[in-house]
């Protein structure tokens, strides 16, 4: 009999560790009978497979009190489903599934995926900050039968930061579907965004406009840059600081185009703002070069989809996952870099969220873009670099390990 997994996370709304769940829960599918388990859908099924989708139906939000009981109705509820299924595996992806996951634990085994770093997430913080860093992941993660992290560098803040134990740890990076973004990237630009793109070059991001993408100091580089040569910003995405990107960088005097107002799409702005889009990829493969400025990350998607595309990249060597890419063959820096690193796969660059050296970075950064807009070759061949390494991120190669290490917890 083919053996039960049972895959659970907050909700399937827009985001890389949702995107990766999707894909998951395709592959394991094909040897496994496979259900999903969300808290809620509030935020919709943004990635939807042809697996069996199940709500707990747990609302989040609300005073302390409020939260404290809807934890409480999300374990009871994901123990008596783990139960009515007879799930022979839990996987749980993103920190508040792996509490419920490891807390509603019964005969299955249970696996946890860690996609970022925990360390480093500017959205831990305050007391309940305080409570999930020194109480519960170090109270609870040790229980899980096996802890998958998504980027080797993660596993040493897991061990030294909250007492895991080595041996619970493996890294399985995210796997890509090349040839599926190969084609897609093909797909032709409107007449009006085509215009944009010949205008003058460009510059790429996509993402979520969030603390963690850290948008804002681009837009100052962005506007330095432009004083040197012509150039244009697009940012291919959604989010909660959208209102606050797009005042920034007006208050620098960058002429801003948003998708979702009624202006007409011109070559006379210099940022735009084209919102969440079904087909990412036509708009990265026809750009000069990608950009990421991110505080922090696990394995992030969108850099790996822009080398997929054929791009030159540039982003921050920030905790974790970019010089993982980048830079195999190294180490994670003791210090922080301070200047231009020219990896064997593109470019790792200061991070641009210390006060300090903000200043200086910024400078470093307008510096480096403004080398590449000038060298062709260059571009080219980094470009080339870029789309040889993601084929090491292929879902052949990367997913029989999840196969590997689900059977493994199978035989314990």
């Amino acid at each position: 009999m083919r053996k039960k997994l049972l895959l659970l996370i907050p909700n399937l709304g827009l985001g890389g560790a949702q995107r990766v769940f999707h894909d998951h829960s395709v592959e394991l599918g094909r040897q496994y009978t496979v259900t999903e388990a969300v808290f809620n859908l509030e935020g919709g099924n943004m990635y939807p497979s042809q697996n069996e989708l199940v709500s707990l139906d747990v609302a989040g939000g609300g005073s302390p009190l409020e939260k404290l009981r809807n934890f409480a109705r999300r374990i009871t509820r994901l123990k008596a489903l783990k139960h009515r299924l007879a799930t022979d595996v839990c996987v749980s992806h993103l920190e508040g599934a792996d509490y419920v996951n490891l807390l509603s634990k019964g005969s299955e085994k249970v696996i946890l995926c860690i996609h970022g770093s925990k360390l480093h997430d500017a959205n831990i913080r305050g007391a309940a900050g305080w409570l999930r860093k020194k109480v519960l992941m170090p109270g609870l993660y040790n229980r899980a039968d096996r802890i998958v992290t998504v980027s080797r560098d993660i596993n040493p803040e897991l061990i030294g930061g909250f007492g895991v134990k080595p041996e619970k740890l493996v890294t399985i990076n995210n796997f890509f579907e090349v040839k599926q973004i190969e084609e897609k990237a093909q797909e032709a630009l409107t007449a009006a965004e085509q215009a944009v793109y010949e205008a003058a070059p460009v510059l790429v991001t996509s993402g979520r406009l969030s603390l963690q993408k850290n948008q804002a100091p681009l837009l100052d580089c962005f506007a330095a840059l432009l004083k040197r040569q012509p150039a244009k910003l697009v940012f291919v995405g959604d989010g909660e600081l959208r209102t606050e990107l797009v005042a920034h960088a007006r208050n620098l005097g960058l002429r801003v185009y948003e998708a979702w107002s009624a202006a007409e799409l011109t070559p006379e702005y210099d940022v735009y703002f084209m919102g969440l889009q079904q087909n990412p990829f036509k708009y990265i493969r026809p750009a000069t070069l990608f950009v990421f400025p991110s505080a922090w990350e696990g394995f992030p998607m969108a850099l790996g989809e822009a080398m997929i595309c054929g791009l030159p990249v540039v982003t921050t060597d920030c905790p974790t996952g970019p010089r993982e890419i980048l830079a195999p063959e190294t180490s994670k820096p003791a210090t922080p870099i301070r200047r231009a690193e020219r990896a064997t796969y593109g470019m790792l660059m200061p991070m641009l969220n210390h006060p300090a050296s903000l200043t200086a970075d910024l400078g470093v950064w307008t510096e480096t873009l403004h080398e590449l807009l000038q060298n062709v070759v260059e571009r080219q061949h980094l470009g080339k670099l870029a789309q040889q390494r993601m084929q090491d991120f292929t879902r052949e190669k990367i997913f029989s390990q999840w196969i590997d290490v689900i059977q493994d917890v199978l035989t314990r």
